[in-house]
């Protein structure tokens, strides 16, 4: 079970001053509870968010009551990527909830090993129905068995722990192998030197005219003697 330390946030303090006292700014609400304001060690925030994700229960502990709930929705600087606030989803323990859980691809594919076809990721993520003690991580799907551009994973190929139901329909496409299409390179076409040479012949004949054109001569004056 992950735990997070929690402190009462006055709505009146100022957002910024707290980030740099290394805390961050955090609400939590659900299940009946009134929203609360609160902050939080962003150090400890973000090891739990990168352990425990937004599919795994998480207890707060705020004033010597553990609160359980989800990370609900995280908020991120749009420059470092840093987590900024942070809303948690209380949550009723004895009450089943629907969660989005991520897909985690394991295993190595013969069709793309041997260059076969490459691998078309359809869904990255599934929604599950489970209590929220039993709620995964994520969930791994096999790459193995697609050995030939015929084979598909389907959603019911899924291992699922005890107590966590899919949702989404079981023949639901997974993950395929499309086939692997070489590029063909782009071939210039020949240069036609008879029709530069034509072209140049009549460039030549053209300037000709200019040059063999006859000029008049000046008349000269003749001075009377």
């Amino acid at each position: 079970m992950f735990v997070i330390k929690a402190k009462k946030r006055n709505e009146g303090v100022n957002l910024n001053t707290l980030r740099k006292t290394g805390e961050m700014p955090a609400v939590f609400y659900g299940a009946g509870k009134t929203p609360t304001s609160i902050s939080l060690s962003i150090v400890e925030f973000k090891k739990i968010w990168r352990e425990a994700g937004e599919s795994s229960t998480v207890k707060i502990s705020l004033d010597d009551n553990n609160i359980d709930a989800l990370i609900h929705e995280v908020q991120v600087h749009p420059v470092t990527e840093e987590p900024i606030h942070v809303d948690f989803l209380v949550v009723d323990m004895n009450k089943k909830i629907r969660v989005k859980v991520p897909l985690e691809f394991i295993g190595i594919s013969n069709a793309v090993k041997n260059g076969l076809g490459n691998l078309v990721k359809v869904l990255y993520e599934v929604e599950v129905e489970a209590l929220p003690k039993d709620l995964p991580h994520n969930l791994e799907v096999d790459i193995s068995k697609l050995e030939t551009v015929e084979n598909q994973i389907f959603v019911s190929d899924i291992k699922l722990p005890t107590g966590v139901a899919i949702i989404v329909n079981e023949r639901e496409i997974v993950a395929s192998i499309v086939l692997q299409v070489e590029e063909k390179e782009e071939v210039a076409p020949p240069i036609d030197l008879s029709a530069i040479e034509v072209e140049k012949k009549g460039k030549k004949e053209e300037e000709g005219e200019v040059t063999d054109a006859v000029v008049p001569e000046k008349e000269e004056k003749i001075e009377k003697k």
